[in-house]
Protein backbone atom coordinates (compact mmCIF):
# COMPACT_ATOMS: atom_id res chain seq x y z
CA UNK A 1 0.00 0.00 0.00
CA UNK A 2 1.04 3.49 -0.61
CA UNK A 3 -0.42 6.34 1.46
CA UNK A 4 0.21 10.02 1.14
CA UNK A 5 -2.09 11.04 4.17
CA UNK A 6 -4.79 13.08 3.02
CA UNK A 7 -3.66 13.60 -0.39
CA UNK A 8 -3.77 10.07 -2.12
CA UNK A 9 -3.50 6.46 -1.55
CA UNK A 10 -2.87 2.95 -3.59
CA UNK A 11 -3.37 -0.44 -2.25
CA UNK A 12 -3.87 -4.13 -4.81
CA UNK A 13 -5.80 -6.75 -3.50
CA UNK A 14 -6.65 -10.44 -5.20
CA UNK A 15 -9.52 -11.44 -6.04
CA UNK A 16 -10.01 -15.15 -4.62
CA UNK A 17 -10.09 -18.17 -6.70
CA UNK A 18 -13.36 -19.39 -5.44
CA UNK A 19 -15.55 -16.39 -4.95
CA UNK A 20 -18.11 -14.30 -6.89
CA UNK A 21 -16.69 -10.53 -7.06
CA UNK A 22 -20.52 -8.60 -8.02
CA UNK A 23 -19.47 -4.72 -9.62
CA UNK A 24 -20.49 -2.88 -6.38
CA UNK A 25 -17.90 -4.47 -4.32
CA UNK A 26 -15.50 -2.75 -6.57
CA UNK A 27 -17.31 0.62 -5.05
CA UNK A 28 -16.48 -0.78 -1.52
CA UNK A 29 -12.76 -1.22 -1.98
CA UNK A 30 -12.42 2.20 -3.09
CA UNK A 31 -14.33 3.75 0.09
CA UNK A 32 -12.29 1.53 2.54
CA UNK A 33 -9.36 3.01 1.30
CA UNK A 34 -10.23 6.43 0.99
CA UNK A 35 -11.40 5.89 4.80
CA UNK A 36 -7.88 5.30 5.41
CA UNK A 37 -7.25 8.03 3.58
CA UNK A 38 -9.29 10.94 5.48
CA UNK A 39 -9.53 9.36 9.05
CA UNK A 40 -6.84 11.54 11.21
CA UNK A 41 -7.43 10.02 14.25
CA UNK A 42 -7.13 6.62 15.82
CA UNK A 43 -10.23 5.06 16.39
CA UNK A 44 -12.16 7.96 14.51
CA UNK A 45 -14.90 6.89 12.55
CA UNK A 46 -16.30 7.39 9.09
CA UNK A 47 -19.54 6.93 6.62
CA UNK A 48 -19.68 6.86 2.98
CA UNK A 49 -22.41 9.98 2.63
CA UNK A 50 -23.05 9.80 -1.35
CA UNK A 51 -21.75 7.78 -4.09
CA UNK A 52 -21.74 10.79 -6.73
CA UNK A 53 -20.97 8.96 -9.71
CA UNK A 54 -19.95 5.11 -10.50
CA UNK A 55 -18.58 4.33 -14.22
CA UNK A 56 -18.38 -0.04 -14.40
CA UNK A 57 -16.55 -0.88 -17.48
CA UNK A 58 -16.06 -4.91 -16.44
CA UNK A 59 -16.25 -7.43 -13.70
CA UNK A 60 -13.00 -8.80 -11.82
CA UNK A 61 -12.43 -12.57 -12.02
CA UNK A 62 -11.29 -15.41 -9.92
CA UNK A 63 -7.48 -14.71 -9.63
CA UNK A 64 -7.29 -10.85 -11.05
CA UNK A 65 -5.11 -8.68 -8.84
CA UNK A 66 -6.51 -5.55 -8.65
CA UNK A 67 -5.32 -1.83 -8.30
CA UNK A 68 -7.43 0.14 -6.45
CA UNK A 69 -6.62 4.41 -5.93
CA UNK A 70 -8.40 6.93 -4.20
CA UNK A 71 -7.15 10.59 -4.36
CA UNK A 72 -9.25 13.37 -1.97
CA UNK A 73 -10.49 16.13 -4.52
CA UNK A 74 -12.03 18.51 -2.44
CA UNK A 75 -12.31 18.75 1.79
CA UNK A 76 -15.49 20.17 3.49
CA UNK A 77 -14.48 20.27 6.73
CA UNK A 78 -15.65 16.47 8.02
CA UNK A 79 -16.17 15.79 4.26
CA UNK A 80 -14.55 14.75 1.80
CA UNK A 81 -14.79 14.70 -1.93
CA UNK A 82 -12.90 11.23 -3.23
CA UNK A 83 -12.18 10.14 -6.78
CA UNK A 84 -11.27 6.31 -6.97
CA UNK A 85 -10.18 3.87 -9.81
CA UNK A 86 -10.14 0.18 -9.98
CA UNK A 87 -8.06 -1.35 -12.25
CA UNK A 88 -7.00 -5.24 -13.31
CA UNK A 89 -3.65 -5.00 -15.12
CA UNK A 90 -4.23 -1.71 -17.42
CA UNK A 91 -8.30 -1.98 -18.29
CA UNK A 92 -10.03 0.11 -15.63
CA UNK A 93 -13.22 -1.86 -14.38
CA UNK A 94 -14.43 1.05 -12.15
CA UNK A 95 -14.29 5.38 -12.02
CA UNK A 96 -16.30 6.44 -9.25
CA UNK A 97 -16.83 9.27 -6.95
CA UNK A 98 -17.61 9.35 -3.16
CA UNK A 99 -18.45 11.65 -0.53
CA UNK A 100 -17.39 10.41 2.58
CA UNK A 101 -17.75 11.62 6.07
CA UNK A 102 -15.44 12.10 9.28
CA UNK A 103 -16.19 11.35 12.67
CA UNK A 104 -20.21 11.14 14.30
CA UNK A 105 -22.84 11.48 12.15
Amino acid sequence: MELESGTRAMARASVSADSAFPQILLVECVAQLAGILTIREQGEGGFLAAIDRAEFSGAPGPGDLLTISARVVKAFGRLFMVEGEVLREDARLLLVQLTLGVGQL
